[in-house]
């Protein structure tokens, strides 16, 4: 066998032409991107101010609709069922993350819902160009999201817990524990003058508004479809923070009065 005859070196090819066309390859895909950037702004500054205030406006929509699809949203609260927590008129911001990941609303959580098939059986018809200023408007806080849907209450009972009204003082009760509710109750408020005993169902909520004698909430809606009670699905996110007016900006304030309530009971079914 012809050892050294296998080992031979192959003859090299001329590779030359290779690497100059790589590299013309590679200026050619480098410069690319920086021909349409020219072109990109040969076209906003041919077209004046007025283009470039359209261009910049689009950019600034696209963006605060993607924040408030995913990040925060804004709302404003038309009416009196959360006072003093939130008056009308206030502008909350509702974080969309905070159950995003697995986190499920806590009870004393102030939450926007969509109230369809829990609190409206039958949601308003509304048509697609009305829907989509609606969703424009109500990314800036200007609009309600759905005509008549949504609302902002406080989680009273989650999946299991046994709610009812009342104690012999009055008070609510979670799992058997009395409620104190005077950091967020409006004054002169007493927790309900409706009576009910429930057991909330799983993947559902119970909810209240913190001015009792001008909310309509679970209690309202016991007899019909769902008992009052609110899907998990249905939650948009929790009020976290006012940023309107100016003399109320700040942090939604939290309750201790839900602390000590023992977790509900196993296998208890709504």
């Amino acid at each position: 066998m012809d050892t050294d005859a296998q080992l031979a070196p192959l003859p090299e090819r001329d590779r030359s032409p290779r690497p100059d066309r790589a590299g013309e390859q590679r200026s050619r895909s480098a410069r690319f991107p920086r021909r349409h950037l020219a072109r990109a702004r040969q076209w906003l500054s041919d077209g004046g101010p007025l283009r470039r205030a359209g261009v910049m406006l689009t950019v600034c929509m696209v963006t605060l609709l993607l924040v408030s699809g995913y990040v925060v949203q804004p709302f404003t609260i038309p009416s009196r069922s959360m006072e003093n927590t939130l008056r009308v008129g206030d502008r909350v911001l509702v974080n969309k993350l905070a159950y995003r990941f697995g986190a499920e609303p806590q009870r004393g959580d102030v939450i926007v819902f969509d109230g369809t098939e829990s609190f409206v059986q039958d949601p308003p018809a509304e048509n697609a160009v009305m829907a989509l200023i609606r969703k424009g408007g109500s990314a800036l806080g200007l609009m309600r999201p759905a005509p008549g849907t949504d609302y902002v209450k406080r989680v009273v009972g989650t999946g299991g817990d046994r709610v009812r009204c009342c104690d012999r003082q009055g008070r609510l009760e979670v799992n058997g524990r009395p409620l104190l509710e005077a950091d967020y109750l409006f004054p002169g408020d007493v927790p309900s003058r409706v009576p009910f005993d429930i057991v909330v169902p799983e993947g559902k909520l119970w909810v209240m508004g913190d001015h009792r004698s001008d909310s309509r909430d679970s209690r309202d809606h016991l007899g019909e479809p769902g008992g009052g009670t609110v899907p998990l699905d249905r939650v948009v996110g929790r009020a976290d923070w006012i940023g309107w007016p100016l003399s109320r900006v700040g942090s939604v304030r939290g309750t201790g009065a839900f602390e000590g309530v023992p977790a509900a009971p196993r296998g208890t079914h709504g």
